[in-house]
């Protein structure tokens, strides 16, 4: 997600060689989605180059292939599996949580097959997981089921808050788009580890996006005072401003809690001139 074409000029300078454009993205924001890896497990090479352009805090959220979470379904995976670690390995320290994005048919008949996959994973790595299963949000006992599942192997939770997107009707073709295939999740605000990880879809106005996150502001400045590390990604339906719109939600979160460190000073998109 640093290639967007919108940011090219604006965010991004143009034109720029696609193996410099994740340097310049990490000037605006210290963590990034690998969203990516979900269609294609990278060569290793590119991965190297995803390092040597971050410096070792930046946050990789790396999705694990489809072939594992949606076509497997977590079973009879030794092989892709091992594949994708080696792939990523070069990220090192950057690979700050694995990212295990399940389908939304997959419903607590399953949560056993889920604590099988996650015991057997390395813990080389940190784990986070998203379900998108209606029950997961609205049964209780389904909820105790996976919550303890996640305990049990210091695994965290993705909220994917959409509330504030589906709040009224789509006015752009971005958000008609988006509007078909986002799914429509009850809120969820609980973390289970020292690191939660948060995705918020707001709208492309600015004004609706900034509004929805404002309950965020204050459970993220909660979260930092209690000695946790979150992170949050902002998002809207076409993710033009979404870089900016992370720096002022960090901003939002900085006023309450002075001590966190600033942002890096973002790259000029365009060279400087005297007039």
């Amino acid at each position: 997600m640093w290639s967007l074409k919108s940011w090219q000029g604006r965010v991004l300078p143009h034109p720029l060689p696609s193996h410099e454009r994740l340097r310049h993205y990490a000037s605006w924001c210290n963590a990034v989605e690998g969203n990516t890896t979900f269609y294609a497990t990278p060569a290793r090479d590119t991965v190297v180059t995803w390092a040597q352009q971050t410096d070792p805090e930046f946050r990789f959220v790396v999705k694990l292939p489809k072939p594992i979470t949606h076509e497997r379904r977590l079973s009879d995976v030794d092989e892709p599996l091992r594949t994708f670690l080696d792939a990523i390995e070069p990220l090192g320290p950057r690979a700050h949580a694995l990212w295990i994005q399940l389908p939304g048919s997959f419903g607590p008949a399953e949560v056993p097959t889920l604590a099988s996959f996650l015991r057997g994973l390395p813990d080389t790595h940190r784990y986070a997981v998203e379900v998108r299963h209606p029950a997961f949000f609205e049964e209780p006992r389904a909820v105790r089921l996976l919550e303890g599942v996640l305990a049990d192997t210091a695994t965290e939770w993705i909220p994917f808050d959409t509330t504030a997107f589906f709040r009224s009707p789509p006015t752009s073709d971005a958000e008609r788009d988006a509007w078909t295939k986002k799914p429509r999740m009850p809120l969820r605000t609980r973390a289970l580890t020292d690191r939660p990880i948060v995705r918020y879809l707001g709208r492309d106005a600015e004004a609706r996006t900034v509004e929805g996150w404002q309950p965020w502001v204050g459970i993220v400045a909660g979260w930092l005072r209690e000695g946790r590390s979150p992170t949050m990604f902002i998002h809207t339906p076409d993710n033009a401003d979404a870089p900016l719109l992370a720096r002022r939600f960090h901003d939002e979160v900085r006023a309450r809690v002075p001590e966190l460190d600033a942002l890096p000073e973002p790259i000029p998109a365009e060279p400087l001139t005297l007039f």
